[in-house]
């Protein structure tokens, strides 16, 4: 029941989390027909979904008002090709990591292959962005009520990703929403 659980409410969070996306091309573009202040360093924003803004660049926009220098948007996915790059202009990129089923994800370790592309990670002033939802269960949802609070339960309990990517801690952001189920 509680596999049945976890696997159910991931779905939906995910549901929940892709319906109120935005396409992360076309708000790069109207982003930059008023730029925000640009900083120092590498901002990396790690997103499940490719394509759509990371909800961790949108509180950075809101509560700090800048973009780093270079912006990294990465997702990471289990296959063979190690690395795919898109340029979305302005110094922002679209990477996908990829790792094949027994291996040890390495974020920092992959994005050094981003040199050819002109990005160069200095350790010290790059900062790994990433979205920490907390799960509200709601009633009508797509669970039985119960079952949602079970999973916010068990999803606040989940390790976090930077554990399992090989981030320096010393270099994440955690920004932090609120996703209704």
């Amino acid at each position: 029941m509680l596999m049945l659980t976890w696997k159910q409410g991931r779905k939906l969070l995910s549901s929940k989390l892709r319906e109120d996306s935005l396409d992360l091309p076309s708000f790069l573009e109207a982003i930059f027909v008023s730029p925000p202040v640009r900083v120092e360093g590498t901002a990396v924003f790690l997103t499940a979904e490719l394509g759509t803004v990371p909800n961790a660049l949108l509180h950075n926009l809101k509560h700090n008002k800048v973009l780093h220098a270079q912006n990294l948007f990465v997702s990471v996915r289990h296959l063979e090709v190690p690395l795919e790059v898109e340029d979305l202009g302005h110094d922002c990129w679209q990477v996908v990591i990829h790792y094949g089923f027994k291996n040890d994800p390495n974020v920092p370790k992959a994005l050094a292959l981003m040199k050819p592309h002109g990005v160069v990670l200095d350790g010290m002033t790059t900062s790994y962005f990433l979205s920490r939802d907390t799960v509200i269960p709601t009633l009508g949802g797509g669970m039985a009520l119960w079952r949602e609070k079970i999973f916010a339960q068990m999803h606040r309990n989940a390790s976090g990703a930077a554990d399992f990517l090989n981030i320096p801690s010393n270099a994440v952001v955690e920004l932090g929403s609120k996703v209704e189920i």
